[in-house]
């Protein structure tokens, strides 16, 4: 069963630093791609970073450029988000999500996981 595990989620000030985990199981890790999404109210889900666990390429959304940092540990198949220099607008559920065609774009077969709330308080 594949399983992917958002966390690390939480309550930042402005310009604060929260690592989000997502830990996997139940398919090959090293083969597929793997990014996160997010969400905020009112909003439509969108793509925030994605990495190649076969060639570690790794893709961001021009508003977190420079900010977010996305990285895979093969030893504990997990993928991390680094997020620096926090914004309020960055408010939203993130998501993980597995099986990422280029530029993190969504197919039929990408799985999903539970989020986690990022909250960037002014």
């Amino acid at each position: 069963e594949v399983q992917l595990q958002a966390s690390g989620g939480g309550l930042v000030q402005a310009g604060g630093s929260l690592r989000l985990s997502c830990a996997a199981s139940g398919f090959s890790f090293d083969d597929y791609t793997i990014g996160w999404f997010r969400q905020a109210p009112g909003e439509v889900r969108e793509a925030v970073s994605c990495i190649s666990n076969r060639d570690y390429r790794t893709e961001y959304a021009d508003f977190v450029k420079g900010r977010f940092t996305i990285s895979s540990d093969h030893d504990r198949n997990t993928v991390y988000l680094q997020m620096n220099s926090l914004k309020p607008e960055d408010s939203a559920i993130y998501y993980c999500a597995a099986d990422l065609s280029t530029y993190c774009t969504v197919v039929a077969g990408t799985r999903w996981g539970r989020g986690t709330l990022v909250t960037v308080s002014s």
